[in-house]
């Protein structure tokens, strides 16, 4: 997946912590969500096609890896 820096605009949770480290995800791109962690900007991406990020997504938040 190519990710120009620069041009992509990245967002985090609302929830991260007051430092600040977190992943962050950018969207929407083409056929993709990518996602990176907030205290490597220029490292590696992730990149997940929409139905697999929507599937995370509800996994996470009905509670599926809560400690």
């Amino acid at each position: 997946m190519a990710i120009q820096q620069g041009k992509t605009t990245w967002r985090k949770s609302s929830y991260s912590l007051a430092h600040g480290d977190c992943v962050e995800v950018a969207s929407p791109l083409p056929q993709s969500i990518a996602v990176r962690d907030s205290k490597d900007p220029q490292g590696p991406v992730l990149g997940f096609t929409p139905d697999a990020w929507a599937s995370f997504v509800t996994t996470v938040t009905d509670g599926a890896y809560d400690l």
